[in-house]
């Protein structure tokens, strides 16, 4: 949005929106420890390395957190993970590769693991997660990936 300069009164019958632009820097780092300052933002993770990433301890407080994979995993992995061993995930993945499948979590799955082919992590992967309540975190993603797929949720926290 382009700034406008005025000289004299103003009058406004709806008010001044300010400080809505939030831009995100991508994130290049090894590990990532999300707060309640990327509530409602799409995270772009760019490192072809792989980067763990940790969310907070859920609370029903409904933040909602997106991770966009911008550079595609190229060793190690890339992982979402919940902090402590009373979280779990609950949802789906979608992972594309050879073909398109589907997966849903376990009643222990605390971890995604994208590892850059089977269970997905090629840029263009995004993965949602939502604090819905105490203990649970909603997932939804959509992974892309190559070669016949395979679950991104494991319980490993």
């Amino acid at each position: 949005m382009g700034q406008t300069t005025f000289s004299g009164p103003v009058k406004s019958l709806a008010g001044f929106i300010t400080g809505t632009d939030t831009v995100i820097t991508a994130v290049t780092a090894s590990t990532l420890a999300v707060t309640s300052d990327y509530n409602g933002l799409t995270i772009p993770v760019s490192r072809a390395a792989g980067t763990a990433i940790t969310l907070p301890a859920s609370s029903g407080s409904q933040a909602t957190y997106s991770f966009l994979i911008s550079t595609s995993v190229t060793s190690n992995s890339t992982t979402v993970k919940v902090v402590n061993s009373t979280d779990v995930m609950n949802g789906i993945a979608n992972v594309g590769g050879t073909t398109g499948t589907a997966f849903s979590t376990l009643a222990s799955s605390d971890t995604i693991t994208l590892n850059g082919s089977t269970t997905g992590g090629l840029a263009g992967s995004i993965i949602t997660v939502t604090d819905v309540a105490t203990g649970f975190w909603r997932v939804n993603a959509n992974l892309v990936g190559s070669g016949t797929p395979a679950t991104p949720f494991s319980a490993t926290v």
